[in-house]
């Protein structure tokens, strides 16, 4: 199963950051003093001074104490859902793309520059109405035989529309040298089971039933309401028999590894080998994600009304193509997905579409132009230094850790060796000589690139593990762990201010790009993360002493994130939440190593009337600023496994140095004795 852990959720426009060029700070004592710097893109020393809260105490919310004033004065833009520092770097990152794709657009021998110029073009797209996507709505309309059913759903799958399942190809855990199909629960348009089960989401519930029906009368559909109410049915009783998210995230569960005759004997209703022959997956093994909930929307499926599979693959085509659709249909799928479930009161503007679209589907393409013009190699060769020193101070972690037996710290050096850091961008590109782009059809252009995307997917099976491939573009403001490949990764996008400033105090740097760093470094080394060896096989490499150890404290660390409370009766998920937040612990603590051991013996100077210690947990509380409105905020405490930013700043109440550093005292709200403080790496 493919296990890629970011530091922040992708979701559309919300998420992802971006930074320029520079040199960083010694990473050994050793080393020659540092180039003078010139001037850090915030504040005198690499932080917003002007953002902090000096009124609130660090040790009753460190948090508001560092950002309290950004948060008071800063204003969520109309078209998105959430503010802060990853979307600061988004926009940029959006915007120099723009400039990329603007300087190509009028050039018909460019492919991203047809991509995107046609995509631009409202009036063209709306003169068109539904005749694109017409004759693949009849193709479904025209179903008549439940046998067909599985087919139709691999067509569909091809186009990127989704069903009740989901196929892909990714890194066998058992195996991670060869490429295996997963299969998995889906079928739920809203984004989570809670959505359809719990009362406090009726009012959600509600608005998807009725955004159906809108959608089937744009569609010119009849009986839009009774069709809606039944799909809405359907769904309930898929996400009854859906695994939760908790559960959905446990390598060890959701590995389970059968043949597809033992799947179809175990699934019944449904034609797996049909379906997986039509994505063009031709195999005899596949790993089934959650089998009892695979087993049970079999049933469903096998027991629904014919028209009710019909109508669910209508709307989730019509959803999934609406931006290249009339109008009319893309801004319903705005006003419920967009400001029902986000809050978001504006729709992006069609140029950010644009470039989102083009970047999607010719992500290599556009990536080399990016880099090229956006990311200079001593950037690069800055990074690759900081990977270096905050491994380093992991190595050294692990030869002083307490409770892991002497045998499996052999094991852990030898995966921390074993250990690929990505710097900015891949080695090598896709190519995309097999993707056809025509100028004027943004519905065919979609609709094609859907289709190779997903066609490339698939063609990884049999083949030699393919070691250079990204799960994100350089463009991303956002990092990775991949636990099959052994690697950490970093797109050119993250490495920028706040993140990283070559002008900025070292110190602060650390607390910033050196966390994420070590965020990532650690979640090889999380609740799920320290399933995998060095060779990225998912594999039992513990003693159960160590396993029964960590255990106490990672349990400790859901106690301590199930008691936040974001909002009045929503707490955050613990469990949910636990390999972000055990990546978060030690990360800070890992690149707080490293930013001493690369001072050496030097005296750090006192800056703005901060200490070098003082400096450094202010770099990390930077980078987390970030207003929510509050239907994005509910939905994240619901479906994502990051905590909410606030939260994440207050990690650094386990850690001694921080209350050396801000001398937080007993009765301060964030205040833990040091036996409460969570230690884990």
């Amino acid at each position: 199963m493919k296990r890629i852990y970011g530091l922040a959720l992708a979701s559309a426009g919300a998420l992802a950051v971006a930074v320029a060029t520079g040199g960083v700070a010694q990473t050994a004592p050793a080393e020659a003093p540092a180039a003078a710097k010139g001037k850090p893109q915030f504040g005198s020393f690499g932080f917003d001074e002007a953002g902090m809260d000096r009124s609130v105490a660090p040790g009753d919310n460190f948090y508001t104490f560092a950002n309290g004033t950004w948060a008071r004065t800063t204003q969520i833009p109309a078209d998105k859902s959430n503010y802060g520092s990853f979307n600061l770097l988004a926009d940029l990152s959006e915007a120099r793309t723009r400039t990329i794709l603007d300087g190509v657009a009028r050039d018909p021998g460019s492919k991203i520059g047809r991509a995107y110029a046609t995509f631009l073009d409202r009036p063209a797209i709306d003169a068109k109405g539904l005749a694109p996507v017409q004759p693949w709505l009849g193709k479904i309309k025209a179903l008549k035989a439940r046998a067909a059913y599985p087919a139709l759903l691999a067509e569909a799958t091809r186009a990127g529309v989704g069903g009740p399942f989901g196929a892909y190809v990714g890194q066998d855990d058992k195996q991670p040298e060869i490429y295996a199909l997963s299969v998995g629960q889906a079928g739920l348009g809203m984004p989570d089971r809670d959505y359809y089960l719990e009362a406090s989401f009726a009012p959600k519930k509600a608005a998807y039933q009725a955004h159906i029906a809108k959608m089937l009368t744009l569609a010119g559909e009849p009986n839009a309401a009774a069709r809606a109410a039944a799909l809405v049915a359907f769904e309930t009783e898929i996400a009854k028999v859906s695994w939760t998210r908790i559960d959905s995230r446990d390598a060890t569960k959701t590995y389970n590894k059968m043949s597809v005759a033992d799947l179809a004997k175990s699934a019944p209703g449904f034609a797996f080998t049909t379906y997986f022959d039509g994505i063009g997956a031709k195999v005899s093994t596949v790993i089934v994600s959650q089998p009892t909930a695979i087993a049970g929307i079999a049933k469903l499926v096998s027991a629904a009304p014919l028209g009710v599979l019909q109508d669910q693959l209508i709307l989730r085509s019509l959803d999934s193509y609406a931006d290249v659709l009339p109008k009319a249909l893309d801004d319903e799928q705005f006003a419920f997905f967009g400001t029902q479930l986000s809050g978001t009161p504006e729709q992006e503007a069609r140029w950010k579409r644009a470039v989102q679209f083009t970047t999607g589907a010719l992500d290599d393409d556009v990536s080399k132009l990016y880099v090229a013009k956006y990311f200079p190699p001593e950037t690069k060769a800055a990074a690759d230094k900081l990977v270096k020193n905050v491994i380093a101070a992991m190595d050294r972690r692990i030869d002083k850790l307490d409770w892991m037996a002497p045998e499996t710290k052999i094991k852990a050096h030898a995966k921390l060796a074993a250990f690929t850091p990505k710097i900015g961008y891949p080695s090598q590109w896709k190519d995309y000589a097999g993707l056809e782009i025509v100028a004027g059809d943004a519905y065919g252009n979609t609709w094609r690139a859907n289709h190779w995307q997903q066609a490339y997917n698939v063609s990884h099976l049999g083949k030699p593990l393919q070691r250079w491939e990204w799960g994100m573009t350089p463009m991303e403001v956002n990092a990775y762990a991949n636990f099959g490949m052994v690697e950490i990764v970093f797109p050119a996008a993250i490495l920028q201010p706040p993140f990283f400033d070559p002008n900025a105090d070292d110190a602060v740097n650390y607390g910033g790009i050196g966390a994420v760093i070590g965020h990532e470094l650690s979640h090889h080394f999380d609740d799920q993360g320290a399933k995998y060896n060095a060779k990225g096989e998912l594999t039992d490499w513990w003693t159960p002493a160590d396993v029964a150890a960590f255990k106490g404290r990672t349990d400790a660390l859901v106690k301590e994130y199930d008691a936040y409370e974001p909002l009045p009766g929503t707490h955050v998920k613990g469990a949910l939440t636990l390999g972000e937040n055990v990546a978060d612990l030690a990360g800070l603590t890992v690149a707080y190593d490293a930013y001493h051991h690369a001072l050496g013996d030097r005296p750090a100077p006192t800056l703005g009337g901060f200490t070098a210690d003082q400096r450094f947990y202010l770099g990390w509380a930077q980078v987390w600023r970030r207003n929510y409105r509050e239907a994005n905020l509910r939905q994240r405490l619901v479906i994502d496994a990051h905590s909410p930013s606030e939260q994440r700043a207050w990690v650094v109440r386990n850690l001694d140095p921080w209350y050396a550093a801000y001398q937080a005292k007993p009765g301060q709200k964030l205040f833990l004795t040091p036996q409460q403080r969570v230690r884990i790496w």
